[in-house]
């Protein structure tokens, strides 16, 4: 049912931190930047980001100082959820000294996400039917299988962790999976050789083949090498074990490596995973040479920003594979970017089942989707199709500077 429509009233800038509670990727405290965007009416949408909560914040509540510095909240208040789009354009044309990527636009993903979620609520239909409706008839997950922080012991105990939630990702109906492969912090000639991580790709095909038929393995290379060559040597390696994807396999910003290594590399290589904006990517996309990009929608633009990178990857005969290491707003949110791109033939997503999250599994409901043989339905709800969780967000919200 749609609800009533009227103009954006305020914008609110969230940090929402609980305890970590064993979560793999938290040290003390898990957090995430809450975005809620409220109409005039008292409905609201909301968004997040992840990337530096406090920072984030600061960036929303500034005011405006001058006109190529205006602040976001000033700028948003007054218009139509409906305009998102221009907006967004509005915000980034008018924030010189911002900064022209980072923060502003890791502050305007959330925004935007906020804003397409209201919009869907005060229209009564899911975001992505405002995003052109879809291109795609069911959505695609897969499951990023981190093991924690146990890469200084055996590689046999980072297997039975690795099969442990394989086990997992099945039993819930995935049937992708990415695998990290950490192994010291970068490449040492001296430490744990390329052979090994061979090796480790070549047992977890074995395994992922006992598990269940016919699973995709992707792996997550964590910005192994500064050699693009030693990368090379590896990939060509792991064309035997059907590897999809190859993430992060050199330093971020080595575009000219990247080129480099994808001539050669059997395997796909990702990039573009800390990308902000169109701007960006396409610059992974023109000199980087890669065939898959991987800018997540909570950091990298929202909903307007990746629908143009999604775009964009069309012309370039690219992927579009968003990060998503956040809460079940970011999940969802990529429900809906697939659902309306033709470029996102999956869309990566952490159930709190393979490691505890609270904020995973508390922040929103319905925490997580269905999954069945593979696949999720198109969400159905107004706007994001979620709820949020207000007693945990009054609890947990810490003021930030």
């Amino acid at each position: 049912m749609a609800a009533e429509r009227s103009p954006v009233a305020y914008v609110e800038a969230l940090v929402v931190s609980v305890p970590a509670e064993g979560n793999a990727f938290a040290e003390g405290l898990e957090e995430t930047l809450l975005v809620r965007v409220t109409d005039e009416a008292g409905n609201y949408g909301i968004g997040e980001s992840v990337c530096t909560p406090e920072v984030i914040k600061v960036m929303i509540d500034q005011e405006t100082i001058h006109f190529w510095s205006q602040g976001i909240a000033d700028i948003v208040v007054g218009t139509d959820p409906l305009e998102a789009k221009a907006t967004y354009d509005r915000v980034y044309h008018g924030s010189f000294y911002h900064g022209r990527r980072g923060t502003l636009i890791q502050a305007l993903s959330a925004v935007d996400m906020a804003l397409y979620d209201l919009a869907g609520k005060q229209m009564g239909v899911p975001v992505y039917k405002l995003l052109g409706g879809a291109r795609a008839q069911r959505i695609r997950p897969y499951a990023t299988l981190y093991p924690g922080d146990i890469y200084d012991g055996s590689v046999q105990t980072i297997l039975t962790e690795t099969r442990r939630q394989a086990e997992i990702a099945v039993d819930q109906g995935l049937r992708a999976v990415k695998v990290p492969v950490l192994f010291g912090a970068e490449n040492d000639p001296g430490g744990v050789s390329d052979r090994t991580i061979v090796g480790f790709i070549e047992n977890c095909r074995e395994m992922l083949d006992e598990i269940a038929p016919d699973l995709l393995l992707a792996a997550d290379f964590g910005y192994r090498w500064w050699d693009w060559q030693a990368a090379a040597w590896t990939l060509k390696r792991l064309e035997d074990y059907d590897v999809y994807f190859a993430e992060a396999p050199l330093r971020h910003d080595d575009l000219d490596g990247h080129a480099r290594l994808a001539d050669v590399s059997p395997v796909r290589v990702g990039g573009a995973e800390f990308a902000a904006g169109r701007w960006e990517v396409r610059e992974w996309l023109e000199r980087g040479g890669v065939s898959l990009v991987q800018p997540g929608i909570s950091r990298a633009g929202g909903f307007t920003e990746l629908m143009r990178i999604a775009e964009m990857c069309e012309m370039y005969g690219a992927q579009l594979m968003p990060h998503s290491f956040a809460t079940g707003i970011t999940d969802v949110a990529n429900f809906h970017l697939q659902a309306a791109s033709l470029t996102v033939p999956m869309v990566e997503f952490r159930s709190s089942r393979l490691g505890p999250s609270r904020l995973r599994a508390e922040l929103v409901s319905p925490p997580e989707p269905e999954i069945v043989d593979g696949y999720a339905e198109l969400p159905t709800g107004a706007g994001l199709g979620i709820e949020l969780n207000e007693d945990l967000v009054a609890a947990n919200t810490r003021l930030g500077y």
